[in-house]
């Protein structure tokens, strides 16, 4: 799979049924080649107009399937969700 057909992907969290978007990005191993986390923008504040709030990033085992549509991930709101700055949950700190 391409980084292009991820990013026609909707991701949904199924733990509250929210939709939190499409893939913008992802974050790879350069050693191993290996998937690390999804990267999905946040809202938009006033209608898009003034940027994003901030981001989601999905540690990769936290997805439990990827369809032909559909990205579903199994995540409570707090370990994943960045209010503007970069936060790398699957690090312990």
């Amino acid at each position: 799979m391409r980084l292009f057909e991820l990013r026609q992907k909707e991701v949904i969290n199924i733990s509250d049924c929210k939709r939190l978007g499409f893939v913008s990005d992802v974050e790879v191993d350069i050693k191993d080649g290996h998937i690390i986390a999804l990267v999905v923008p946040g809202c938009g504040k006033v209608w898009g107009i003034f940027g994003r709030e901030g981001e989601y990033i999905i540690p990769f085992p936290k997805i439990c399937q990827i369809g032909k549509d559909l990205i579903l991930v199994d995540m409570k709101e707090d370990e994943f969700y960045t209010e503007g700055g970069r936060r790398e949950p699957w690090k312990k700190e």
